[in-house]
């Protein structure tokens, strides 16, 4: 089977889900689009299902941190149609006072290593999932090291003082 078109997949999208897909683009041809946390359960298990899309491969799950906007998390998912030969990039955003999304591991078993690290590093809570601990970090961090929330070096390193770089 050929490849199906960007245009193809976003015309079966918005068939199927009256408009609710969101800021569509494709940098180099990459189909990207954002949804809602209440439709993304829906939009994953029509993309994996569909009998001509069969985007049946999980590649990633990930996150992002816009401090500076209202929805600072992005969780960020790519899905890969290996009978098609496409991919696709899935958008959510939510507020960290509310950083709750569906789990995919009802889909996938294998989101269940990629929302535990996604998890550990955001703070992204994925209900429903079976057992959503911290992977990398240690347990008792209070903290997700990933979030843009602290300063990028400590200020009090004496080696790192203008005045030793002629500053």
């Amino acid at each position: 089977m050929g490849k199906i078109a960007n245009q193809e997949i976003i015309d079966r999208l918005n068939a199927k889900f009256s408009q609710q897909i969101e800021t569509i683009s494709e940098p180099y041809g990459l189909l990207t689009f954002e949804t809602s946390t209440a439709l993304i359960s829906e939009v994953l298990a029509f993309l994996k299902t569909d009998p001509e899309l069969k985007f049946n491969y999980l590649t990633d799950i990930t996150a992002v941190h816009y401090p500076e906007k209202k929805e600072a998390l992005g969780v960020i998912y790519h899905l890969h149609s290996l009978t098609n030969n496409v991919r696709v990039r899935i958008k959510v955003f939510i507020t960290t006072a509310n950083p709750n999304i569906p789990t995919a591991t009802t889909l996938w078993e294998g989101a269940n290593w990629m929302e535990r690290e996604t998890f550990d590093f955001f703070g992204i809570n994925f209900t429903g999932h079976p057992n959503l601990v911290r992977i990398l970090n240690v347990d008792d961090m209070t903290v997700f090291p990933m979030r843009r929330e602290y300063q990028l070096e400590d200020p009090n390193r004496i080696d790192k003082k203008d005045y030793f770089f002629g500053r």
